[in-house]
Formats: structure tokens, C-alpha cells, sequence
């Protein structure tokens, strides 16, 4: 029976091995102020404590939303080799036109990733946000994702000790009781050395830090410090089968908190 709890944020005590996996489109910032093609990396990562890097596949799909209208950048993307903590792992480099003001919504479909530890194969559809010129035009809009975390806050400009609020959606319409992972990314990636920076910040005790969504698909989590942030709803995508097992379609969002200066 799933869970229903309005607002709800809560603690859920996992094994170390149960450590979150969230696909990263990283770029060093989130706010553009020149014209150009922005740099992003596509990283499949624990980044919270600079864990296992996993094997990114080319994604199905890759591209960005600017004022509604849809860009493929598939073609930007080159395959790297990315090296964390623990280990080395295939990822991607790609770039964003940015060019006119506003949002640019950055969409990834990756092909879905077998978990032999688990025996399933996991999907984590994945947007962030870029902006440019402080223009607000398409954060706040659906992508028509099978799954994806609709943002009631400005995802690029949050700030750290306020709260983000989310909401869960498969088809359009809202996942109640979806549990979401919810991940600090401690270790940033290096865009010129192609390895992981050294975490700023340890995990938590007690495990993956969980929220829950309610009845309506919102979920609400108190934002405690200046960085990136990365929510992961698990399962929550129309999709329950690959290849003869059971797969998890996530919806992923990544949002950018700052500390009043």
C-alpha cells in the first residue's frame, strides 16, 4: 500500500550498498550571462560520497526546451571516460546553444542501465535548467515525459534554507506516494581533467535521505545548503519491464541552491 503524507519529508534508514544512483547533466553553472554553446557532461554517479561511476550508454535521447521549442543535441554528444572515487566509467560530453534569452530545459533519455546487484534495469529520465539573462520562460511547464518532477520553485536560483517543491507526474498525471531520493552532489565533476573534485560534505547517517509524495504527486524538502540538489522519484514511470526484468523508470530533476551574499 503506497504512502500518503502531505509535504512529507522523511529519513529512510538503507545499507550502504543501497546508496543512491542519479544520472548527473552537469555544467558549472546554471546561470549564462555570454551567448555560446554551454559545456555538460552526462555522468551516471553516486556523487553524494564520490562513489561508483556506472557504464552511461549513448542516451535514447538528448535535448533542450528553449520558449517551447524542442532542440536534439544527440549529435553534440562524445563519449569520455569519467574517474570518481572509486572507479572509472564510460559518461558523455555534449554542449547547449545558448543564445537568446530564458530558460533552456536540458532533457536526457538514457537507455536503461542493468543493475546486477539488484538483477534490474534502471531508467532515469532527467532534466535540469539553464537560464540566461534572469528571463524566466519554461521551468515551470511539462516536458510530456512518461515520468518526470514538475518544479513549483525556480530550479536555478533556490535558495539554501528554503524549501523546493516538486511534483511527481507519469503521463501527466500525479504519482502519489512515489519515494524520492534526494542527493547533494558533494563531489562536482572537473570539466577539463575528467575526474571528480574532492567532496565539500559527507552523507548523512541513517542512509539515502527519502521524501515521499502525496495524494496530488507534491513533495516538499527543506534545501540546507548552497549547491546542486538531485531528486530522483524511483519507479514512478509507466514502464515496469526491459528485457524480461523489472525496471525502475525514475523521473530525475537537478536544481541549484545559493547562499544570500
Amino acid at each position: 500500500m503506497k504512502k500518503t503524507l502531505l509535504a512529507a519529508v522523511a529519513a529512510a534508514a538503507f545499507p550502504a550498498m543501497a546508496s543512491a544512483h542519479f544520472l548527473l547533466e552537469y555544467t558549472t553553472d546554471t546561470m549564462i550571462e555570454a551567448p555560446g554553446d554551454v559545456p555538460v557532461k552526462l555522468i551516471f554517479w553516486h556523487p553524494f560520497e564520490n562513489g561508483h561511476v556506472m557504464d552511461l550508454e549513448m542516451p535514447e535521447e538528448f535535448f533542450v526546451i528553449h520558449r517551447g521549442e524542442k532542440t536534439d543535441l544527440k549529435p553534440t554528444l562524445e563519449p569520455v571516460r569519467f574517474t570518481g572515487g572509486e572507479n572509472e566509467g564510460a559518461a558523455f560530453k555534449g554542449s547547449v546553444p545558448v543564445k537568446r534569452s530564458g530558460d533552456y530545459v536540458l532533457v536526457t533519455v538514457p537507455a536503461p542501465y542493468f543493475e546486477a546487484s539488484e538483477d534490474i534495469y534502471i531508467q532515469q529520465i532527467t532534466k535540469s535548467f539553464l537560464n540566461r539573462n534572469e528571463l524566466p520562460t519554461d521551468w515551470m511547464e511539462p516536458v510530456g515525459l512518461p515520468t518526470e518532477i514538475v518544479p513549483l520553485n525556480k530550479p536555478y536560483n533556490v535558495l539554501a534554507g528554503s524549501t523546493f517543491t516538486g511534483r511527481v507526474v507519469a503521463n501527466g498525471a500525479p504519482v502519489a506516494g512515489a519515494e524520492i531520493e534526494i542527493e547533494y552532489m558533494a563531489a562536482e565533476p572537473d570539466m577539463d581533467t575528467a575526474a571528480s573534485s574532492t567532496p565539500v560534505t559527507a552523507p548523512p547517517p541513517g542512509g539515502a535521505v527519502v521524501a515521499v509524495s502525496d495524494d496530488n504527486g507534491y513533495f516538499t524538502f527543506g534545501i540546507p545548503k548552497a549547491g546542486y540538489w538531485g531528486f530522483a522519484a524511483l519507479g514512478s514511470g509507466p514502464v515496469t519491464e526491459h528485457e524480461g526484468k523489472d525496471l525502475s523508470q525514475d523521473a530525475v530533476i537537478w536544481i541549484r541552491a545559493w547562499d544570500l551574499e
